[in-house]
């Protein structure tokens, strides 16, 4: 059985044990960085050469040419008709659900007229091409496409590039019929840090994109850190985590299985509950232990318990939202009996599930916020991926002769005051009266 830390917030080590047990460098070592660095280097030099010889040797794919690696659109549309009913209703309700949520994030082109008739404003547009990396093997993402696909169209991105590895040539119906609802464009069937750098710098099977999102494996979160700058990217993701603030008065079953949702994810997954009543965080302890062993993926669970989990006890609900706001969570549950009253009180967290009823799971599938957040206390500085992640924002100005006479006074001063007299001559160049 899991061993769970015990913390409470009465302790003098409390707020260092705390810091101790949220630290998560996420960084790939020398290794894993050398090898990243290796794979992008071929792929920019040799194309798609390098491309099938990585795909080949990593995802034992039977791909003779590199346009073998692209699964046809026709490919996508019988997956969609092909997977159960219930499945392709399930996939479509989520995705309109993620539409219309993310309708609403959709920024528009603005402008004002200042009275000298001088124009100022802001241009917003699409991203023109954006790659999509689905991760493939162990487990089907069909969710992660939905998620990072839909926003993408809806700011009118043009072209979506999908890729997703296909060990043994294997592709997930239910991960390209996902593409198929969201609108991908196109598909490839290749993974790891080659995909990475086939879209950072294109082949001439697979196109350049300007901005890649999407998890991954240590190797892709590498790569992504390597080619950015080339490209955009979303975010490096460190391991999925999940922080319940509750009353004790929710069904500790509720809260043990919540807990497990995250923590099922991987072994370094973290997992913590705080609760003023010392009783409960006793009798959700029991509940974990009862229910671990009928739990499919128990051995990766207990693994998080032991090695990131908590269980915090604090003075009341005001002290355990400093707690909140210290760790800065990917996910937040607000499992108490009036969650909009503590919200003003949380100032960091990627996403806030209010009450009971609201588990966190409804987030990663179907309740329409992006489940693509800010992890390891990047919730401190960062946001949910969006609409606004896809479009792109352009000043506008449009001086009238009287708006260019106005600021051509003040920027020739400040820049004579900066030593940059071609600036000065440039703006002063502009003036009814020139100096």
């Amino acid at each position: 059985m899991p061993a769970i830390q015990r913390l409470n917030t009465a302790r003098p080590d409390f707020w260092s044990r705390l810091q101790t047990l949220t630290a998560w460098e996420g960084v790939a070592d020398e290794a894993v960085t050398a090898a990243v660095r290796e794979i992008l280097a071929q792929v920019r030099a040799r194309g798609d050469a390098a491309l099938l010889e990585f795909t080949h040797r990593f995802d034992r794919t039977a791909a003779v040419r590199a346009a073998d690696l692209e699964i046809p659109a026709a490919r996508l549309q019988g997956a969609l008709a092909g997977i159960p009913a219930a499945q392709r209703a399930a996939l479509e309700t989520a995705a309109a659900r993620i539409r219309a949520y993310a309708q609403r994030q959709k920024q528009e082109s603005w402008s004002f007229t200042e009275p000298d008739g001088t124009v100022l404003g802001q241009q917003v547009t699409p991203l023109d091409r954006v790659g999509l990396y689905v991760p493939g093997g162990k487990a089907a993402y069909p969710s992660s496409v939905l998620m990072n696909a839909i926003p993408a169209k809806v700011a009118g991105v043009p072209e979506l590039v999908m890729v997703a590895p296909a060990p043994d040539g294997d592709a997930n119906d239910l991960v390209l019929a996902a593409a198929a609802v969201a609108g991908v464009d196109r598909v490839f069937a290749i993974g790891g840090a080659q995909a990475v750098a086939a879209l950072a710098y294109g082949t001439p099977t697979v196109p350049r994109v300007d901005k890649i999102v999407g998890p991954g494996n240590i190797y892709v979160a590498a790569a992504k850190r390597q080619v950015f700058g080339t490209v955009g990217i979303d975010m490096i993701a460190g391991p999925s985590e999940i922080l319940i603030v509750c009353d004790g008065q929710t069904d500790p079953d509720w809260v043990a299985m919540d807990l497990f949702s995250q923590a099922e994810h991987d072994e370094d997954a973290q997992p913590i509950l705080i609760s003023p009543d010392a009783a409960f965080l006793d009798r959700v302890a029991a509940r974990v232990e009862r229910l671990l062993p009928e739990m499919e993926r128990r051995d990766i669970i207990a693994a998080s318990l032991n090695r990131r989990a908590a269980l915090i006890q604090a003075l009341d609900l005001e002290e355990a939202a400093q707690v909140v706001n210290f760790i800065a969570p990917e996910h937040l549950e607000l499992s108490v009996e009036k969650p909009r009253e503590l919200l003003p009180l949380i100032r960091h967290a990627g996403a806030i599930f209010l009450g009971r009823y609201t588990a966190e799971a409804l987030g990663d599938y179907c309740a329409g916020p992006n489940h693509v957040l800010p992890t390891s206390r990047t919730a401190r500085f960062s946001s949910p991926l969006g609409v606004y992640d896809f479009q792109k924002r352009t000043s506008l100005i449009h001086c009238s002769p009287a708006g260019a006479a106005a600021l051509g006074r003040t920027a020739s001063i400040l820049a004579r005051g900066e030593g940059l007299t071609a600036h000065a001559r440039s703006a002063e160049y502009r003036l009814p009266e020139r100096p």
